[in-house]
């Protein structure tokens, strides 16, 4: 099973350091296999050096793929915590 969607990153800082590690902590529980991409560069999504290579600021766009029997409830964990601003305000 194969997920894609793109979010838009609401928080005030962007994917910043405790984001990104809030990210891979989630990804990391998962057997799929996870992509982020943006602007063309896709890296490993359990990877905080990777993520952080990304700079993504506030208002920025990023698209996570998830591959594996487990994609549907690993792209609900990472977007809840994207959509909840990993829980800044």
């Amino acid at each position: 099973m194969k997920e894609m969607k793109t979010f838009t990153l609401k928080n005030e800082l962007g994917l910043h350091a405790r984001a990104a590690a809030m990210l891979v902590a989630v990804s990391s529980n998962f057997k799929s296999k996870i992509l982020f991409e943006r602007d063309g560069k896709e890296i490993n999504g359990k990877s905080i050096l990777g993520i952080l290579t990304l700079a993504c600021p506030k208002g920025s766009s990023i698209t996570i793929s998830a591959e594996g029997d487990d994609a549907r409830e690993v792209m609900e964990q990472l977007g809840n915590l994207i959509e909840g601003k990993f829980g800044e305000d």
